[in-house]
């Protein structure tokens, strides 16, 4: 197995961007493209997948990252480089992380397989690059730790989580709980972070241009998909208005604000456990102590508060999530007594420490902390957490109005009689259903048939009633030349020929008619290319533009259990199969046919491989990306 295989990349950008006036660092524009657009080209040719971590500005990354993964941190309020390792480990389907900074577009080529070598050399969990610098003045040199360009066992996650538990977010602290090799590089200024918008400047005028990796051979009038993304990620904004709704009535819908908790969750210290409420003063002391013997005074229940407070020997029988008696600051579990009297509990020593199995007030959310961000997607859990936080209605962002049709004159619908060399029109029922399942409040149009003033009145009607129009059909090179037509009567779109498979022909732009706008998503006519088509470019847009915060489909690493065959130069979309292997790890066999017109391949599938531009042939055994179904169709 290839080293790359064995590494997933890391783009650490989930910084506040203070530095910057304010905008992220990783998006700044830095010798025609964003820093994190030359990070990513540099870290790409030495890892088998690369992920970023962010925690604002999520589109505008998924659009510079293309297919690659956008993670935010699972800890709130921008905690520093250790908490966006956490979410990369999480991630990580591999058995190495990489990680890099966005800000620095210069990072050897080397990287990953000098820090490799160090591991493997002194058996360590964690190599991280070092270099030799020298201050002005100074006499000699000494040696810079980078802590943000590592290579690590993603088997640390749990060493990391509890290092994260304890509140502390320095990277070099928790290093000195690990075995790590330190790695000598002779350039110092491929290690250079731009901090500043001076810096950048600087950088721009005097710094050669990191080398760019090569295109992979394919057509030459196709655009890239991740190209494709960026430019609709760009154009497209969330749509203004907001209704209030009660809480019930707000699932699968997108908060319009903030939600800002008016109390503490708990409210009160509580107990975790049912138990013993007591002094972690009256505790065994050490190894040698005796045991302790307290005497039961009360007894404390959820909404039944005890209001004794223990002295020295006495504890407090007690139930989950009732309040913690005054004086105490610890529960004993009931399991951990060494003996339970009448009116008596026997606590041996090492049971518990001071402290232990008590939730804190406040714990899960501060009063005037934010329980939920805009453009949160209300799930049912979330209608739990609000209903907790006493509050009744929330302000949604209203739905996104949707119109779509097909077209097509062979196209009948259902009821109609079947004509020779016509068909039924089944992407228009496809369409209903991945629009209805995200949310939208849909417009079906019907068919329209191939002729040029029908089309410009849908268009149109379309145009005047919804934020946005999906068709399918009609942008193919042979049905698109009045098509292109009309559209450039109507407003801005553009006719692409996209590098991918299934799905090749798109249509995106806007359509203007009568003081009204809508943006246009023209998708192919096969109904698998419809499909692939919706989710790629259809689906993040209309996120987009319903204001929330997370536009992507989950995704995963599997071993292919099967060769599988890719031309490289573009990047293709294959219906799979996942499920376990004979050795418990995921694989994904591929469902058949792959053809664009065979609707059976995507009912049988539960996942997408995507095989990326410059991909080629994939051996059984290969690790690849899939996109999963779950909740998506």
């Amino acid at each position: 197995m290839s080293l790359k295989s064995k590494v997933t990349g890391l783009i650490l950008a989930g910084g506040r961007g203070t530095r910057m006036g304010r905008v992220d660092k990783g998006l700044q524009p830095f010798r025609g493209a964003t820093l994190v657009a030359h990070v990513l080209q540099r870290l790409a040719p030495q890892v088998s997948i690369v992920a970023i971590n962010a925690n604002r500005n999520l589109p505008q990354y998924q659009a510079a990252a293309g297919d690659a993964p956008v993670l935010p941190d699972f800890i709130d309020g921008f905690e520093g480089p250790l908490a966006g390792l956490q979410v990369g480990l999480q991630y990580c389907p591999t058995e190495l992380l990489l990680t890099a900074p966005c800000d620095s577009p210069f990072l050897p080529a080397d990287l990953a397989e000098r820090l490799y070598a160090a591991m493997q050399a002194e058996n360590a969990d964690l190599a991280v690059a070092v270099t030799m610098e020298k201050e002005d003045g100074a006499a000699e040199p000494y040696r810079q730790l980078h802590p943000v360009f590592s290579l690590m066992k993603a088997s640390l996650l749990p060493q990391l989580d509890a290092y994260l538990d304890t509140g502390a977010r320095r990277m070099e602290s928790w290093y000195k709980s690990l075995r790590v090799a330190e790695v000598l590089f002779d350039d110092a200024d491929a290690f250079r972070n731009i901090n500043t918008l001076t810096e950048l400047q600087q950088h721009e005028r005097e710094q050669p241009a990191p080398t760019a990796v090569p295109a992979p051979a394919g057509d030459a009038d196709t655009l890239p998909v991740a190209e494709a993304r960026r430019i609709i990620c760009e154009r497209v904004a969330p749509v203004d208005g907001n209704e209030k709704l009660a809480l019930r009535a707000s699932l699968d819908r997108v908060l319009a604000e903030d939600i800002i908790s008016p109390i503490n969750v708990p409210a009160y210290d509580n107990s975790a456990m049912d138990g013993y409420a007591l002094r972690g003063a009256d505790l065994p002391a050490d190894a040698g102590a005796p045991e302790v013997t307290l005497k039961v005074i009360g007894i404390a229940y959820a909404g039944r508060p005890c209001t004794q407070a223990p002295q020295a020997g006495e504890c407090v029988r007690i139930m989950t999530g009732a309040a913690i008696p005054p004086g105490c600051d610890s529960v004993l579990p009931q399991e951990l007594a060494e003996h339970i009297g009448e009116h008596t509990v026997t606590i041996g020593h090492g049971a518990i420490r001071a402290g232990a199995n008590l939730r804190r007030a406040g714990e899960d959310l501060q009063a005037g902390g934010i329980a939920l961000a805009r453009g949160k997607i209300m799930r049912p859990a979330d209608l739990g957490l609000v209903a907790s936080l006493g509050i009744a209605e929330v302000s949604v962002l209203r739905k996104l109005r949707v119109a779509f049709f097909s077209t097509g004159d062979e196209l009948r619908s259902l009821g109609d009689c079947l004509d020779d060399g016509c068909v039924y029109d089944s992407n228009r029922y496809t369409l209903f259903g991945m629009l209805t399942r995200l949310g939208c409040e849909v417009i079906d149009m019907g068919v329209v048939r191939d002729d040029p003033a029908a089309l410009e009145a849908a268009l149109r009607t379309a145009a005047a009633d919804a934020d946005a129009i999906v068709t399918s059909g009609g942008v193919s090179e042979g049905a698109a030349d009045y098509t292109r037509d009309i559209m450039a009567r109507l407003g801005d779109v553009a006719f692409w020929k996209l590098a991918m498979r299934p799905g090749r022909p798109l249509a995106f732009g806007q359509v203007q008619a009568d003081g009204h706008s809508a943006w246009l998503f023209g998708l192919p006519g096969n109904p698998v290319a419809v499909m692939v088509s919706f989710y790629m470019f259809a689906r993040p847009a209309l996120l987009r533009m319903m204001g929330t915060q997370n536009q992507g489909i989950p995704a995963m690493r599997a071993k292919a259990a099967q060769a599988i065959r890719k031309r490289p130069g573009r990047t293709e979309y294959q219906r799979g199969i996942l499920d376990t292997g004979a050795d418990g790890e995921p694989q994904v066999r591929l469902t058949g046919a792959q053809g664009s017109g065979i609707l059976s391949s995507m009912t049988d599938a539960n996942c997408i491989v995507v095989l990326h531009d410059a991909q080629g042939n994939v051996a059984a055994g290969e690790m690849v990306e899939v996109l999963l179904f779950d909740g998506l169709i």
